[in-house]
């Protein structure tokens, strides 16, 4: 950038200081002919008056020359005495005069000069009267060319040092947070990079990248979470299948192989369900799902509800609601919440859904000991079984209600614990697929 500026600033330069040269080139140029032109009228003037003398001293011309019709010199500059003509050009027909830069001019050094002609009519013929004077080099005088260089050499640096400070400054900042990101790794993202004070792109990017870091700190710290209570959920029903299986061989005789069958039966049972609700996280986690079709969810409750066993009163009041989703997953969901609801109600689970703000909203609620107001968000981080849970449940895998709110996410959706007078209500809110349109009769 300081290079391609700096090219630009010495062309611009450059440019300015051609035009200043021309102009001042042409306006001197112009002020020399004038003189030339006005030593040639006086000269005609003292032809007129037949008293030019041979040898004609004009301070204000380097040289002239008066010539008649015939082409003889009959009055000329002291330093043209002698010479042959000094140019030969004349004036077109009907124009007195003519100008022109003529560079082998005899008497003069080898240098350019600026050759005035003027016509000088008279009886026999046309006098021509030619008075010249040194034309300027294209660079006027060193005077003039040294400033103008001087000043564009300035320009140029003032410039590129500019520039170059002024992109330093600016990369800064982009410096700084290439050295902090270089520090982080994933056994350390405690690291934030700096945000400059200028509210510009960089500091929107520093910004973005430090919240980018929050969030896969925050995924780092929930994976290892998530892996050290899969762990411990797992080693739990396999350690109990070990120690079973252990004192069955070191008693063969007195082991009662049917009954421990069945123990290792329901702990593989166990495993099976804590891994499938693994498998069901990583398919959420990972956004991969069937494609999203159209679901009514009033329909989906009523075929749950036949299904299931009347092990407890199941009281629904639902209307239709259809939403755009995933019916195997939405159905996962319903079945989470309803088994919840069994395992804690004491004999009655009310299920209702209706439509509100563009939202189906489905409520589960048990007649249960409900849940306590500080332990609401808990229940739905993964694993988490509360000390109430485990006693009706011992053999859960707390990823029932996870998987739900996951579901209630996947679908744009929340899954929250709401206020009841009695037990818990879990209620899930789903966009609708088209908002219900009321008609006025």
């Amino acid at each position: 950038m300081t290079f391609i500026t700096a090219a630009v600033m010495t062309v611009l330069c450059l440019s300015i200081s051609a035009l200043i040269l021309m102009k001042v080139h042409d306006n001197r140029t112009t002020v020399r002919n004038r003189l030339n032109h006005d030593a040639a009228m006086r000269a005609t003037t003292l032809l007129r008056r037949d008293d030019l003398p041979p040898v004609h001293v004009d301070p204000s011309v380097a040289a002239l020359q008066v010539i008649d019709p015939s082409g003889r010199i009959v009055s000329a500059s002291p330093t043209m005495v002698g010479r042959p003509p000094m140019a030969s050009f004349t004036p077109p027909p009907g124009v007195l005069g003519a100008y022109h830069t003529v560079c082998q001019v005899p008497g003069v050094d080898d240098r350019c000069m600026l050759v005035s002609v003027q016509r000088a009519p008279r009886p026999g013929g046309d006098w021509m009267i030619y008075a010249a004077a040194p034309a300027y080099p294209w660079y006027v005088s060193g005077q003039l060319l040294a400033p103008l260089l001087a000043a564009s050499a300035l320009a140029i640096a003032l410039t590129a040092l500019g520039t170059r400070r002024i992109v330093i400054t600016s990369l800064k900042p982009v410096e700084a947070i290439r050295v902090k990101l270089s520090k982080i790794t994933t056994t350390d993202l405690g690291h934030r990079v700096p945000v400059p004070q200028a509210h510009d792109e960089i500091h929107d990017l520093a910004r973005t990248v430090n919240h980018t870091l929050d969030m896969l700190d925050g995924a780092i710290h929930r994976e290892r979470r998530f892996t050290a209570d899969a762990s411990h959920d797992l080693r739990s029903p396999v350690t109990a299948m070990r120690t079973q299986i252990e004192e069955s061989l070191s008693h063969p005789d007195d082991a009662d192989w049917p009954a421990t069958a069945r123990t290792l039966l329901a702990g593989v049972e166990r495993l099976h369900v804590i891994v499938a609700d693994l498998m069901e996280l990583r398919r959420l986690d990972a956004d991969v799902g069937a494609p999203m079709t159209p679901v009514d969810l009033n329909e989906l409750i009523m075929r749950e509800l036949a299904r299931r066993p009347q092990g407890k009163t199941l009281v629904s009041d639902c209307r239709p609601a259809l939403v755009r989703g995933d019916r195997g997953q939405l159905h996962r969901m319903l079945t989470n919440l309803l088994d919840n609801a069994e395992r804690h109600a004491v004999s009655t689970i009310r299920i209702t859904l209706r439509c509100e703000n563009d939202h189906a909203v489905l409520a589960v609620r048990d007649d249960g000991s409900g849940v306590p107001a500080d332990q609401r968000e808990v229940i739905f981080q993964r694993f988490a079984r509360l000390a109430a849970a485990r006693a009706k449940d011992a053999g859960g895998s707390g990823l029932g209600l996870p998987i739900a709110r996951e579901i209630a996410h996947h679908h744009g959706g929340t899954l929250t614990i709401d206020d009841s007078h009695q037990g818990a209500c879990f209620v899930a809110r789903i966009p609708l697929l088209s908002p219900p349109r009321h008609h006025n009769d």
